[in-house]
């Protein structure tokens, strides 16, 4: 049984205050408990700024991941209260959080018992951690979206979608990051209104303007290639 395992790690984490840091992991921790529900995923914090989570359902892999990734640039840190100088900051309302998608067979799998081992999670930790080549290239176009699998053609066939998706996912604001999480976890644009307090019309601009239906499309696209 292969499943899909995202490594993440915050981006710029150690610039963030000790406030905003505690605000973020205790954000994760809600987050990993809805995926739990939502998607039956098993995930965890580590350190605070480094998450793994198991998608048992494989082809739900690339929701989730961009689930995670809306949901973290959505987190409110205000850049205006850092000092002016401090890029780092600003990488992180940016990007939020480097996530790999590792496609593979777990040798070990206890949700019960924390034990998550074998290649898929190799192959997502070592993407995020730079150990291989194919991934320090990557880095220096500044992607946060990677895929890694044993079969090269299938990680060549995911790069540039997910290069695209990055772009997408960069330029959009908090709002329509809220909106584009709420969505992935498979909400009606008339819950996300009354769970956002705003008309549904509004959800529908915000959507349009973060690029739903190329989203939407990304992620039927995944699912219906590592299904087959």
């Amino acid at each position: 049984m292969k499943y899909s395992v995202i490594s993440g790690d915050i981006i710029s984490s150690t610039s963030l205050t000790g406030e905003d840091r505690k605000l973020v992991e205790e954000r994760l921790k809600s987050l990993l408990k809805d995926l739990k529900e939502e998607f039956n995923v098993y995930g965890r914090i580590i350190k605070g700024d480094y998450i793994e989570c198991v998608v048992p359902n494989a082809s739900e892999g690339l929701q989730v991941a961009l689930a995670i990734k809306s949901f973290v640039k959505a987190i409110p840190i205000e850049v205006k209260t850092y000092k002016t100088s401090d890029s780092r900051v600003k990488q992180f309302k940016t990007h939020g959080i480097r996530l790999a998608i590792g496609y593979g067979e777990l040798s070990r799998y206890s949700p019960k018992n924390g034990i998550v081992d074998g290649e898929a999670i190799y192959l997502s930790g070592r993407e995020i951690s730079g150990e291989t080549t194919y991934n320090k290239e990557r880095i220096v176009i500044k992607n946060t979206l990677f895929f890694a699998s044993k079969d090269e053609s299938l990680n060549k066939n995911f790069q540039p979608l997910l290069a695209l998706l990055d772009v997408l996912i960069s330029k959009a604001t908090s709002r329509q990051c809220e909106v584009l999480y709420l969505k992935l976890m498979n909400n009606q644009e008339d819950e996300i209104a009354k769970r956002l307090g705003i008309g549904q019309s509004a959800v529908n601009q915000h959507s349009t303007s973060v690029g739903w239906n190329a989203i939407e499309e990304a992620v039927n696209y995944y699912k219906i290639i590592v299904t087959n």
